[in-house]
Parts: C-alpha cells; sequence; structure tokens
C-alpha cells in the first residue's frame, strides 16, 4: 500500500493529458480553488543535453594536423585547409578544427564564452551504450545500481525543498537515469498536452491516472494542505499559460527537430520562472556506424542540429544569458580507425561542449596526444584523459554553487580543470 507520506516524499505524482484538452477534469477542479503561484526568485539554471548513441568527438572537433588520424580516416578525415573537395573544417586554435556544420558555435568560442573538453570520457572501460550511459547518469562509474542519478542527487543539494515541482525538469517523455532518486524531478514530453509524469523513485514510477484518481479520492484535502499543493498551484500555472503560442526572442529560430522542440520549452519554463534550476534533454542518432559522412551526411545532420539548436535557445534567453550554462555530454566516443562501411565503432573518449558567460570559454580544454597506436587506449581508441567527473562537477560547483564533491559523485576525489572561471 502507498501511504500518503510516502505518495508525496517519493514525488509519485503521474499526470497524463487527455488529448488536446488539457490536463485531467479531476485534476482541473482540484487547483480551481487554489491561490496563483508567484513568481520564484530567479536562479541559475544547468541545462544538460545528453547526446545518446555515442558521438565521434574526433569528427567533432577534429585535430586536423594529427597525421595518424588522418591515415586511419582515409575517407573520413576533415581537414581545415581551403579549396579541397569538400566544406573545410573551422579553424579553432591551429590544432583543431570545428566541423563545418557547427558553424553555429565558432562566434561564442570566439567571444570565448563556450568551452570544449576534448578526450573526456569514462574510466570505466565498457563499450555498451546501456552501460555507459547508466554510468554516466548516474555518476557512478564503477557501481552498478546505484540508486540516484547525479542530477538528482544535485537537485538535493540546491535545498529548496517543496518550493517548486519543476526544480528538476527533463524535456522527455519517461524521466532519465540522471534525475532518479529521492527528490522531486519532473519529465514533460510536451507542454501543449500537459503530458507530465513526475517520480522520486521507483515506488512512484509511471503510475496510471486511474490509480492517482483513486488515491486522490481518498487522500485529496491532506494532498492539498500539504507538500502536493505546491504541484496543483504550478499545474494551474501551467493551464494558464498559453503554451502553443510561445514567441521566442527576435532572432531566435528553433529548428523543427525533436532537441530543437525541447529546447524551446525550456526555453519557455525559464521565462515563465516556475522555479526550474536543472533542466534536461536528449539528442540521438550519434551511433555512426555506417556511412557516417564528412560535410554531408548522418552526422553532419546531428551537429548541425546540435548547435543551431543550442544557439537558439541560447539567443532566446537573451537578457537571461547570465544565469544559463548548457553543458553537452556523451556516453564514449568512435574509434580512431574508420570500419570498412564508412562509420566508426564504439570508442572511449569523446569531447563535449559548455556555454555560459561563467566559462572559460575559447579553448580547447584536455589533453590529446598524437594517435600513435602506441597512445591508443587498447591500440585503437582515443585514450580518456579526463574523468568526466572532473567536468560535470566543476560545472555544478561554479554554476549552481554545488560543493559537496562526495554527494555528487560518490567515491570521487578527482581534480577539477579550469573550464569554468
Amino acid at each position: 500500500m502507498i501511504t500518503r507520506r510516502g505518495f508525496i516524499k517519493a514525488g509519485g505524482l503521474a499526470l497524463f493529458g487527455i488529448g488536446m484538452g488539457g490536463i485531467p477534469a479531476f485534476l482541473a477542479e482540484a487547483v480551481a480553488g487554489t491561490k496563483p503561484l508567484g513568481l520564484f526568485n530567479r536562479k541559475k539554471i544547468l541545462v544538460c543535453i545528453f547526446q545518446r548513441g555515442a558521438m565521434d568527438g574526433l569528427m567533432a572537433v577534429t585535430p586536423f594536423t594529427d597525421e595518424y588520424l588522418k591515415a586511419a580516416r582515409p575517407n573520413l578525415f576533415m581537414t581545415a585547409a581551403k579549396g579541397g573537395k569538400s566544406t573545410p573544417l573551422i579553424d579553432l586554435d591551429g590544432r583543431f578544427g570545428l566541423h563545418p556544420s557547427m558553424a553555429a558555435f565558432e562566434p561564442v568560442f570566439r567571444e570565448k564564452r563556450m568551452g570544449i573538453v576534448h578526450g573526456i570520457g569514462s574510466p570505466n572501460n565498457t563499450r555498451s551504450h546501456f552501460d555507459a550511459q547508466d554510468y554516466m547518469e548516474s555518476g557512478t562509474p564503477f557501481k552498478k545500481g546505484t540508486d540516484s542519478g547525479w542530477l538528482n542527487r544535485a537537485v538535493g543539494l540546491l535545498g529548496h525543498d517543496g518550493s517548486t515541482p519543476f526544480q528538476g525538469v527533463s524535456l522527455t517523455s519517461s524521466l532519465p537515469r540522471s534525475f532518479y532518486g529521492d527528490h522531486p524531478a519532473v519529465a514533460i514530453s510536451n507542454l501543449q498536452d500537459f503530458n507530465i509524469q513526475m517520480r522520486g523513485n521507483v515506488k512512484g514510477a509511471n503510475m496510471a491516472a486511474k490509480s492517482f484518481e483513486d488515491l486522490y479520492d481518498q487522500t485529496s484535502s491532506e494532498l492539498l494542505k500539504d507538500t502536493g499543493k505546491e504541484s496543483f498551484e504550478a499545474i494551474k500555472m501551467l493551464q494558464k499559460t498559453d503554451t502553443r503560442n510561445y514567441k521566442p526572442s527576435d532572432n531566435a529560430i528553433y529548428p523543427n527537430t525533436a532537441l530543437g522542440k525541447s529546447l524551446k520549452q525550456i526555453a519557455q519554463l525559464i521565462k515563465m520562472n516556475v522555479g526550474m534550476e536543472i533542466a534536461f534533454a536528449e539528442s540521438g542518432g550519434w551511433d555512426t556506424h555506417f556511412n557516417q559522412g564528412t560535410d554531408t551526411g548522418i552526422f553532419a545532420r546531428n551537429v548541425n542540429d546540435l548547435s543551431n539548436s543550442i544557439m537558439a535557445f541560447w539567443t532566446d534567453m537573451g537578457t537571461l544569458q547570465d544565469d544559463v550554462t548548457i553543458m553537452t555530454m556523451t556516453e564514449f566516443g568512435r574509434t580512431v580507425k574508420q570500419n570498412g562501411t564508412g562509420g566508426t565503432d564504439h570508442g572511449r573518449a569523446s569531447c563535449n561542449f559548455i556555454l555560459g558567460n561563467g566559462v572559460m570559454g575559447g579553448l580547447v580544454h584536455g589533453n590529446v596526444q598524437p594517435m600513435a597506436v602506441e597512445n591508443l587506449e587498447d591500440g585503437r581508441d582515443l585514450a580518456v584523459t579526463t574523468d568526466f567527473r572532473s567536468v560535470f562537477s566543476e560545472v555544478a560547483d561554479r554554476h549552481l554553487s554545488l560543493h559537496d564533491d562526495n554527494v555528487l559523485f560518490p567515491g570521487w576525489d578527482g581534480h577539477k580543470i579550469g573550464v569554468m572561471r
């Protein structure tokens, strides 16, 4: 039996929109008598984007002077030299070149508001998508079965317990591993249809609307009198907002893609000031075993979507840019050598992008050795020289003022690398 206290503590509230009609009628009635939720004090916001499938960091940000890499990728290697058959890389510093389909990133890199970390990855050498994603999202790369995700622990360290159900928000159909845990987090697949699922741990997960209605009938007065009240008030706030006709800031043009739509809705929630401090979105399609392409093809389309979506969001933030930092992550990289089908296979290190006014930008951070066989991990992969926890913890520390690394990443005692000011 799920008690009212356990139900609330678990954050196990599941709300499902009924067609185009918005939230279920019994919930609309429940919030009808509550007073509107006041604006929250403006807080710093971290937006994390998980690139699922393992991005080829060596193609996104290429060490184009490396002759070993050139020999290993006769059909995939790209150069910054002009006049060739393909569009050249964007020369960042004389050694690393940004993929031309990520040209949207160049201005903020030159303005020193975007930093890139190369050679980043997990100390666990698994090349399984499922395991590597699990380790990265739990933040415990050598421990399976960790109950919580690192972003859920971050929510706990932020405090403000019960002040808003939107403190941690994922623009996904279900809650990602990063947000598993005891602290409330909400997964919103689509603001327009109010397809909302709140979840803290397995006990409260994926409850059907009917199950919640049954529980609501038994405990509605107590729910509305106690911490559940904030949830209903927040629903009322969303219900009264014209989510369908959101107008981004001038010059902010979001791609009509899953990632573009997710970041557009995150921007909307930020401007609604519902108390969100951590947001999560996903980008798929990075498992490029076949026909990866160079300046055109699957990879080029993916990085174009990633960069254009992020820059539309950044432009949309306008005067709120000081409050926001965006960080990408991917479970591992790709092999140094191309395979026989014009792609790359599961590797080890990749790179990530961090955008914000507090970032030590204009630099490619990390340690990437020449790709001679003796420098490669297992003789085939770009070695992981920066533990992802070094970067994630530093961003959380400097941007969100979360200083307890032992809670955020249990068992880790490494050093930060200076990617934040």
